[in-house]
């Protein structure tokens, strides 16, 4: 009886957690078009014509899905060894989050409109279009740019100065233009806004020698665009490449493991 138990949860883990078995894609794949079609449908609840015409319909269809997403939740609860693990992580906080709002519209209204917080949820893409190895790339990303910190502070420190220097001589060139330049502050915002290559426009200078400047500045812009990508890339390029997979642990729901693990490295339960 303890091992057809087991073995049931066993299945029900592989389907639920796993996105590498036939069965477990397909499970994730109809969740994803839940969420969407219960977004859809609060989109189109907030829409007065519709609503008025469809309100029952979206009403019942929101509390299947909801129904439906309750029972996944609670089987995501019973199908590991450590629950805790699966409620107060982050895909645990966001999948009760993102079920509770149906039941709090039946105590304070406007409440529904909280089911937008399943949106989140598509970040379960990641798992079920084998995209893993994106979430372990964006980690090495993370390590470049704590590797690569001193040198990105000294360059914004550098472009601070540039654009204070430059915003300041734009004020003394531009002043008494009426061309918008009315303070050095707001003439270090134009510096900034060109060097970003933003150009919001709702200042520009009018002298000759002020649009000379301003051209220097713009071609000067997307020289310093470069320089940040430049120090990430090669510090980027130093990480170690690993490859991860999207097996979960059955007990502690630890996902992204190396395709070559034998035992979680979060917990050490043997992998499935």
């Amino acid at each position: 009886m303890i091992d057809k138990k087991q073995d049931w949860k066993k299945k029900a883990h592989d389907i639920i957690y796993e996105a590498d078995t036939p069965a477990g894609k397909l499970f994730d794949i109809i969740l994803l078009f839940l969420i969407l079609a219960s977004i859809v449908l609060v989109m189109l609840e907030s829409v007065d014509s519709l609503n008025a015409k469809y309100h029952t319909f979206f009403d019942y269809a929101e509390w299947v899905i909801t129904i439906l997403f309750t029972l996944e939740y609670f089987m995501r609860i019973i199908s590991i060894k450590k629950p805790k693990s699966y409620i107060f992580s982050f895909f645990g906080i966001i999948d009760f989050l993102s079920t509770i709002p149906k039941y709090l519209s039946l105590l304070f209204v406007g409440a529904h409109a909280l089911v937008a917080l399943r949106a989140l949820r598509l970040l379960r893409v990641f798992r079920v279009l084998k995209l893993a190895r994106f979430v372990n790339e964006s980690e090495n990303l993370i390590k470049a740019l704590k590797a690569s910190r001193a040198k990105i502070l000294v360059f914004l420190m550098a472009v601070i100065s540039i654009a204070v220097i430059l915003g300041s001589l734009m004020y003394l060139i531009e002043a008494n233009q009426d061309s918008g330049f009315d303070s050095i502050p707001r003439a270090v915002y134009w510096a900034i806004v060109t060097l970003t290559t933003v150009g919001y426009g709702d200042i520009a200078p009018v002298t000759p020698f002020g649009q000379f400047i301003a051209s220097i500045i713009m071609i000067l812009g997307y020289s310093i665009i470069a320089i940040p990508t430049g120090i990430v890339s090669v510090a980027f390029s130093k990480q170690d490449k690993v490859h991860t997979n999207t097996q979960s642990c059955p007990y502690c729901s630890t996902s992204n493991h190396h395709d070559d693990a034998k035992h979680c490295y979060q917990c050490g339960e043997l992998l499935n």
